[in-house]
């Protein structure tokens, strides 16, 4: 071979194992225990029930299944919620509440009246009230969490409901609720100032002037009835384009500051026209919560008030229930976590869809598997995470990066936690994670969720979309891993 032909082929060589290298350089996670953003409040594992459909009557409670306990409640259901650690169940609604009158779910079941249920457009017989949300509540080991009817309901309801559930006895609510066999009061400590009051469809529905005025006199009564109890706000849910949802917390919070503990989001995302689209919406959740948050600090900061406010990102979803939904359930707990100073509830929409249901068993959906790992191991403190990896632009989003990361220190058990979606649909993406403050010892755990496509499902006969649990060899300060495609891994890291 002649000289310059040696060296061009040398130089094409060359430029092949360069770009080989560039294509294959890992991304990088670095972490340290002692960047905390503040400790979990384990209330973001939350979920929330709806009477629509059949999500309630059906899912929950079918006393024609053969299936269900003494209380007409599945067993299944209430197993596998046990399982899922959910600490506090918001209810009865949802746009359902806004026509609700609770006093028509209380007493005998056979003298309850059958109203139309003009939300959801179905027939309601009101089997499930009050007093089975309370016992529901009881047997899965959740707190509860009610929102009154800010619709069509008034002052006098919402006073009076509290009075139902919080005071012992020797008032004409409490002693109408020991009548009905339930002589210990409930004492409901979550209470929502209404739901979705900003939106055109819903009942009742209010400017934001009359709803301030409303809700800051119910505030003001349900407090005189039990001063223990914790509000929440309607915040903003109507995202049109021209953002005026901005305005309406921005309302919100400055007349109601002082009076009220959080104040809500509400969040669906979209699919989108593909995967990628659909993954980078988990940007648009750490956006809604950072622009409420500064809302807060501002309004906090103007009125001098020393009763602190939180977010309760009290509806949301996964926005379906296969693999792609069960990432994106991941990055909404990992916009909680990364935000778990100013985020200290959050309900997922609803506690039935994130079971499968079966009349002949409920299975482990998609969606189960990563809410489980979250629910059970991502407790203590999140931690301020630095990553540096490939990134793509979306039409709504820009430099969107393929990893989405968080990480938790339980300091008790020095354990880390590190929490990582593959947003990629078909590429592996080889990672460095390095410690920054000290080393890792002994065997982690790896969980991975994954399934073999971005739509696999689950049924009550096959688990397409599982959690792959096994050892991994670590030390030092460092570990090399490649996130596959279109996956949630979790890894739990002993430290010292």
């Amino acid at each position: 071979m002649k000289k310059p032909g040696m060296l061009f082929c040398c130089m094409i060589l060359s430029g092949l194992i360069s770009g080989s290298l560039v294509a294959q350089e890992p991304a990088v996670i670095k972490i340290d225990t002692d960047r905390k953003i503040g400790e979990i409040n384990p209330n973001i594992y939350s979920s929330f029930i709806e009477p629509l459909y059949d999500i309630v009557y059906g899912r929950l409670y079918d006393p024609s299944s053969p299936l269900t306990d003494e209380n007409g409640f599945r067993k299944d259901l209430i197993q596998m919620t046990r399982e899922l650690k959910v600490p506090v169940i918001r209810w009865p609604g949802g746009n359902y509440v806004s026509g609700y009158n609770w006093k028509d779910g209380i007493g005998p079941k056979d003298q309850r009246p059958v109203r139309m249920e003009l939300a959801w457009n179905a027939v309601d017989k009101n089997q499930m009230g009050t007093d089975e949300y309370a016992r529901f509540c009881n047997l899965i080991g959740a707190e509860n969490f009610v929102c009154i009817n800010a619709g069509t309901g008034n002052v006098d309801d919402a006073r009076h409901w509290v009075e139902y559930c919080n005071v012992e006895k020797g008032t004409y609510y409490s002693d109408l609720r020991r009548k009905y066999g339930n002589e210990k009061p409930y004492n409901v400590k979550y209470w929502a100032l209404g739901n979705e009051i900003d939106g055109s469809w819903q009942m009742g529905y209010k400017n934001v002037e009359d709803y301030s005025k409303f809700a800051l006199e119910a505030a003001k009564l349900m407090e005189w009835t039990d001063k223990n109890i914790k509000l929440i706000a309607s915040g903003a849910s109507d995202y049109n384009a021209d953002n005026r949802w901005i305005d309406w917390n921005e309302y919100v919070l400055q007349h109601l500051i002082g009076h009220i503990d959080y104040i809500s989001v509400h969040r669906y995302v979209e699919r989108g026209d593909n995967f990628a689209e659909f993954m980078a919406m988990g940007r648009d959740l750490d956006q809604k919560i950072g622009i409420v948050k500064g809302q807060i600090e501002k309004t906090l900061v103007k009125s001098g008030s020393k009763r602190p406010v939180y977010i309760s990102f009290d509806e949301w979803s996964g926005g379906g229930d296969d693999l792609s939904a069960s990432l994106m359930v991941a990055q909404h707990l990992n916009a909680f976590i990364r935000n778990a100073d100013i985020v200290k509830m959050a309900n997922f929409t609803l506690l039935t869809t994130l079971i499968g249901y079966s009349p002949d068993g409920d299975f482990k959906n998609a969606l189960y598997h990563s809410f489980y790992l979250f629910s059970n191991n991502c407790v203590g403190n999140a931690l301020s995470v630095y990553t540096n990896c490939e990134k793509y632009n979306t039409k709504l989003f820009n430099d969107v990066p393929y990893l989405d990361v968080t990480a938790v220190f339980n300091e008790a058990e020095k354990m880390l936690i590190v929490n990582i979606v593959n947003r990629h649909e078909t590429k592996i993406i080889p990672t460095d994670i390095i410690l920054q403050t000290g080393e890792f010892m002994g065997d982690a755990v790896v969980n991975e969720v994954n399934g073999k496509s971005i739509t696999a499902k689950n049924t009550n006969k096959e688990q397409n979309v599982s959690t792959n649990t096994k050892e991994l060899k670590v030390k030092g300060n460092t570990i090399h891993y490649e996130f596959p495609a279109h996956s949630f891994t979790q890894l739990m890291l002993q430290i010292k």
